[in-house]
């Protein structure tokens, strides 16, 4: 179920409409594709940092079934997933109210390739990267197969993000497709993250409920 688990994190991850929409604005910026390279890769290096960090403290093996830690790492994403059904709850109080773009929209030409790397760490969905490490704490990680697994997860979550960057390069009609990609996201943002939060919170509350049971 470890595999089910990150996958599902990983789509979430990857779907979440504000980073999203961020990473199209950068990518409409002078220099776009650049700066959408160095976004993509802060992006990364905060997902590798989580996870090497986690299997550092775990040593790459699960905690024994039925121990304090096992139980304790099984809370965390119980509680993870209350955090994401919560968010779920107080978006949903927001659907269809008018919102204000971000002020830093209106200084994307003058925004830095360090800057646009720092604004993929900062936007990432941290409760869902927590819900990742902690998923990663539940495996053995010694074989390829593992690792594999891992890089598989770290691929997903940036999925959508090397998509746009890969259509923004090569495509001639890119920035217009973008920006039409960004207007539907920003128009339907609220109920995405809604049923985002709430599909994978359920899961993940109801899924560490039946094992700490069972």
């Amino acid at each position: 179920m470890v595999n089910l688990d990150l996958f599902l994190i990983g789509l979430t991850v990857t779907l979440e409409p504000i980073p999203i929409t961020a990473f199209i604005l950068v990518l409409s910026a002078k220099g776009g594709t650049l700066k959408g390279l160095a976004y993509i890769l802060g992006w990364l290096l905060s997902l590798v940092i989580v996870i090497a960090g986690t299997i550092v403290v775990t040593g790459g093996k699960p905690p024994a079934p039925s121990t304090a830690p096992s139980t304790g790492v099984l809370a965390a994403k119980m509680a993870l997933g209350v955090a994401l059904i919560v968010i779920g709850v107080r978006q949903s109080r927001r659907v269809g109210r008018p919102r204000k773009p971000p002020t830093w929209m209106s200084k994307l030409d003058r925004l830095s390739i360090w800057t646009a790397a720092g604004m993929g760490i900062l936007l990432q969905p941290w409760v869902l990267v927590g819900a990742g490490a902690a998923t990663v704490a539940q495996m053995h990680v010694s074989s390829v197969d593992s690792w594999a697994l891992l890089v598989g997860f770290c691929l997903v979550c940036t999925a959508s993000l090397l998509a746009m960057e890969l259509y923004a390069t090569f495509s001639r009609e890119g920035q217009r497709k973008l920006t039409g990609l960004r207007m539907w996201v920003d128009t339907h943002r609220d109920q995405t993250i809604v049923v985002l939060s709430l599909v994978l919170g359920f899961w993940m509350v109801g899924h560490s409920i039946y094992l700490i049971v069972a």
